[in-house]
């Protein structure tokens, strides 16, 4: 049966809950400018009512309440909206990032003027029309030599530029691996103190308030994805794999690759199995680092080597003021000092390959001419083989053309004097990783006779007469000797190329005229310096550009639209996470006007549950001290 000092408790249990629900609404106005708080609820339920059995039911029809309590405090959260926002952080991270190492690029291509380097080659081959008039004055050489020069400088410093950003990428996807592994640990240890206080019966909301704020930050840096099947068990994958299993955080190492200019791959710490990312800050550094930039300093590589391989072609068939001849207007760094290009790839101090960049043919063709044979050419293309079907009708330039557009990383051309030449071109890279060294002919093959008999290349047709690179001396499969292939060069030329330095200590090495019969050219000759100065507008294949122009052109054209693309498609994701978080937090924001009127009404509700205990309080007054004998 009900107590006389029920009315007491009643009140006392309105009092707490009212006071519960003041202070919460305390700590939502003190928490609203808190990054990733969300507002909090008191939920209102009846108490537990008296149950009166028998007889006490005729008595006190119905169930007697014992007023208030509070069930819980709950946070205002969407779920559904939260994963939206989870699947679309990783591709703003991405653009972020992206859009803001393409605006350092585009940093080094505003050249203009005479600070560009289309600017100091076009000054280059401009020096050499002015010696090819004037190839008795040596001012004219020297003003070659200083040009050159100055061109170099201006390719050199291009690469270092890129170089710089290639090596930031690396260092920012270092710190950014140890930010993930960092957050991956907080969330375990998180879950860990959630799960416990669940345990408890209690709604740990201001932990699990952290826990989505740090969910929020890994988004931006990886893809992932929140799944919570068992209610005790908060899972966070990535890629398909599970990155975190309630209280388990897993980790990433850092492991460098020699062979790629020490940069940083992430592997798995418990199982060492590589992860490649693809999306976030993550994914979009390992892209701007394997790819991009690599691919920009690859394109400036496959320009210099073939600038300055054209260059000394001429060069070192011509004759100096001096009489001096066979000398490299640039200076080659061979990969490899062995002079049939041999190296030991595996490390066993055996050789084992062969580094070749270039190779010519021994009988002069013309381009037009019909060779008259059918067969097929292999060749080398980063993980796999090419084939190249030649016909009967068809004309020499219409197998160069098929070799140059095969997507071999060999391209072909006719030199000078109609020779057929082959060169490597820079490697291309898979899952981030370059395979093969650039500037490197790895398989020549010729089912037919064009590069045998015809062209005057291989010794011998089909696979037993094919160059492959997996061998030492491979050169002997070659027709020509050792001044008809040139060795690969050390990584990055247009990092290290330089002027010879015998022509910057005896201008008048400087080569103008080919000279006849083995014989020096004449003073005035300038026949040497006018074949240098026409590369400028000549086909001259520089990977898959046509000529020089079309390289700068190109890579021009292609920064700015790198530039254009990542600042829409970061504008785009900017406004799909803005309208997304906006949402949430005219969801699970503090609005002050909304608390300051719940405050008004949890107040009343205080002063009503106070005056009602006063009320009871006065009641039993009566009773107990007022009522006599």
């Amino acid at each position: 049966m009900t107590s006389t000092f029920m009315g007491l408790e009643i009140g006392r249990k309105g009092v707490q809950a009212h006071q519960t629900a003041l202070n919460t609404i305390g700590h939502n106005i003190n928490n609203m400018n808190t990054p990733g708080y969300s507002r909090q609820r008191v939920e209102f339920v009846p108490f537990e009512p008296i149950f009166l059995p028998g007889l006490g039911r005729a008595e006190t029809p119905g169930q007697i309440g014992q007023g208030v309590s509070v069930e819980r405090i709950e946070r205002i959260r969407d779920q559904l909206l939260d994963r939206r926002i989870i699947m679309n952080a990783s591709g703003e991270g991405y653009w972020e990032v992206r859009d803001r190492y393409i605006s350092d690029m585009e940093q080094l291509y505003l050249e203009t003027g005479f600070n560009s380097i289309r600017s100091k080659m076009d000054s280059f081959w401009d020096a050499w029309q002015e010696l090819s008039t004037h190839a008795a004055d040596n001012e004219f050489r020297v003003a070659v030599l200083n040009r050159g020069k100055t061109l170099i400088a201006g390719i050199n410093t291009h690469f270092h530029g890129l170089n710089t950003l290639q090596i930031q990428a690396n260092d920012h996807i270092e710190m950014t691996v140890s930010n993930i592994n960092e957050l991956s640990r907080q969330i375990a240890a998180l879950n860990g103190d959630i799960q416990r206080i669940k345990g408890q019966g209690d709604n740990p909301n201001d932990l699990m308030d952290r826990r989505d704020l740090l969910v929020d930050e890994l988004a931006k840096l990886i893809d992932v994805t929140v799944t919570q099947t068992d209610p005790d068990e908060f899972m966070v994958h990535t890629s398909g794999h599970i990155l975190v299993q309630g209280q388990i955080g897993r980790q990433f190492d850092l492991r460098k690759d020699i062979d790629e200019e020490n940069f940083a791959f992430v592997y798995w710490r418990d199982t060492q199995s590589q992860m490649h990312f693809s999306k976030g800050q993550l994914g979009a550094l390992f892209e701007l680092r394997d790819v991009t930039i690599e691919k920009e300093i690859q394109n400036l590589d496959n320009m210099t080597m073939n600038f300055t391989d054209l260059v000394n072609e001429i060069h070192r068939s011509a004759y100096g003021a001096n009489g001096r001849t066979g000398m490299n207007f640039f200076s080659e760094y061979p990969f490899v000092t062995n002079v049939n290009g041999n190296y030991d790839r595996s490390g066993d101090g055996v050789f084992d390959s062969t580094y070749v960049y270039r190779i010519n043919g021994q009988n002069s063709l013309e381009s037009q001419a019909q060779p008259g044979f059918e067969g097929v050419i292999t060749l080398s293309a980063s993980d796999r083989q090419v084939q190249v079907p030649y016909y009967s009708t068809d004309t020499v330039n219409d197998i160069i053309n098929r070799i140059n557009n095969s997507g071999a990383e060999v391209v072909a051309r006719l030199n000078r004097e109609g020779l057929l030449q082959l060169k490597g071109t820079p490697a291309e890279s898979v899952n981030g990783q370059r395979i093969n060294p650039d500037f490197v002919i790895r398989h020549i093959e010729d089912s037919g006779h064009f590069l045998a008999g015809y062209a005057g290349l291989l010794l011998e047709s089909g696979a037993e007469g094919a160059f492959r690179w997996d061998r030492a001396d491979a050169v002997t499969s070659l027709r020509g000797g050792a001044q008809d292939y040139s060795l690969a060069p050390v990584a990055h030329p247009s990092g290290w190329i330089m002027i010879n330095p015998d022509l910057l200590r005896d201008s008048s090495s400087v080569a103008a005229g080919f000279g006849e019969n083995s014989r020096a050219a004449n003073p005035g000759n300038g026949d040497a310096a006018a074949a240098i100065a026409s590369i400028r507008n000549n086909p001259v294949m520089v990977g898959r550009f046509a000529t020089f122009d079309d390289y700068f052109a190109n890579t021009i054209g292609n920064i700015g639209l790198l530039g254009e693309q990542s600042d829409r498609a970061l504008a785009t994701e900017r406004q799909i996470m803005k309208f997304l978080k906006d949402l949430r937090e005219s969801i699970s924001g503090v609005n002050l006007d909304e608390e300051l009127s719940n405050m008004i009404r949890f107040q009343k509700g205080y002063e009503a549950s106070a005056r009602y205990i006063t009320t009871v309080n006065s009641m039993l007054d009566t009773l107990i001290n007022r009522m006599g004998v």
